[in-house]
């Protein structure tokens, strides 16, 4: 559409109540969770007046599909990719912007997460007051780096603990510094930059103990059926984006709470007498925060590096694997040799099979399955999922 009609996407978000999100990891969970909040503020009845480009399809010409098959929706609820945000801020005038989280991911077709995160914050400072009012994450310097150039914004501490894509300030390089970190929960503290102005903001909204606390000061308890921290915390951003469209608290959870697997994560399916549940992790920050929820006594763990994954392959050498140690692990997919290179250092056993359906088929027993992007599309379709 979009190679058919250049301006197609800009006709499209034209006269509709734009929400974006965006971010390393979590957009199509937030997205789905955000558009279940405002479908549910506007009641079965209007529920209809939605659009949002629910299988992740996030780049332009996904976006532009999603819109068109919805031309008399005027609420646009859009996953956006990082590279997309500036274009969306300067074409469609979104009315808020989640911003979620910056890590490592796919660099060897974004080059350097800087780049995209300058991307954004000229945008923002370029639409002015004609700008969204940003959602965004305050535990993320570079997130806040971008953010400030926002006419308004609410911060959210989703209580996050990856930090290991924050080590320098973003606005002037140096090393920041870390307040008040519990070593024992895994909190990593608020940062600071001891150089220069940046430090981290006051959250409106925040994530403590796995509850949401409001900006009021009431907690909430999400009640989400998607598994996870991490999820609470992109649940306290869907919350406060749902507000500023005009949602109120209750109606926003009751929403997010009927929300079970988006676009296939945290599905359960069968692969002859193998029963599955399968969550997919694109990078470091990702497998950190997936990692732990792999309870099952065997774990398939599917790796590729094709272009959609990313074809560096040294983020690996990052994630905590050695928390694997005691379980049965079977790698697979086409790159599973690399895997279990890196399992080998982290002394954690592990079967190699490549091929992903002999890797699952007829184990017997429940699997927990975490896997990369290309993997994990294949293995929805061996599932009956796509």
């Amino acid at each position: 559409m979009t190679r058919i009609d250049p301006e197609a996407l800009a006709k499209l978000l034209q006269g509709r109540r734009i929400a974006a999100v965006s971010g390393t990891n979590g957009k199509t969970t937030t997205t789905h969770l955000l558009a279940a909040a405002i479908r549910s503020g506007l009641g079965a009845h209007d529920a209809d007046r939605v659009v949002t480009n629910a299988d992740g399809a996030n780049l332009h010409y996904g976006i532009a599909s999603a819109l068109s098959q919805a031309p008399r929706a005027d609420l646009a609820i859009l996953e956006t990719d990082e590279r997309v945000v500036a274009d969306i801020i300067r074409l469609g005038r979104p009315e808020v912007l989640v911003l979620l989280n910056f890590s490592r991911d796919q660099l060897d077709r974004n080059h350097e997460i800087k780049k995209l995160a300058r991307s954004w914050r000229d945008a923002l400072a370029a639409a002015g007051e004609d700008g969204p009012v940003v959602v965004a994450n305050a535990e993320e310097p570079l997130v806040v780096w971008a953010a400030r150039a926002a006419k308004r914004v609410v911060w959210v501490d989703t209580a996050s603990t990856w930090q290991e894509d924050a080590t320098m300030c973003p606005d002037c390089g140096a090393i920041l510094l870390r307040r008040n970190p519990h070593p024992e929960t895994g909190d990593p503290g608020d940062w600071d930059c001891p150089a220069c102005s940046m430090t981290e903001p006051s959250a409106a909204i925040r994530v403590e103990n796995g509850q949401i606390i409001d900006r009021h000061g009431v907690a909430h308890d999400p009640q989400l059926q998607v598994p996870g921290g991490f999820n609470v915390g992109n649940a306290a951003c869907a919350l406060a984006a749902a507000e500023q469209l005009g949602v109120g608290v209750q109606d926003a959870l009751a929403g997010m709470r009927t929300v079970t697997s988006p676009a296939g994560r945290f599905a359960t399916t069968q692969y002859g007498t193998t029963s599955a549940r399968l969550l997919l992790a694109k990078n470091p920050a990702g497998w950190h925060e997936a990692l732990p929820l792999l309870q099952s006594d065997t774990v398939v763990l599917a790796i590729d590096a094709v272009a959609a994954d990313g074809r560096d392959l040294s983020w690996m050498w990052d994630v905590d694997y050695e928390q694997l140690a005691g379980k049965k692990v079977i790698a697979t997919g086409p790159r599973a040799q690399d895997l279990a290179v890196r399992l080998a250092y982290a002394e954690v056993e592990c079967t190699v099979i490549t091929d992903l359906a002999a890797a699952l088929t007829d184990l017997g027993r429940h699997v927990d399955v975490l896997s990369t992007y290309t993997p994990f599309q294949k293995l929805r379709k061996l599932g009956g999922l796509a």
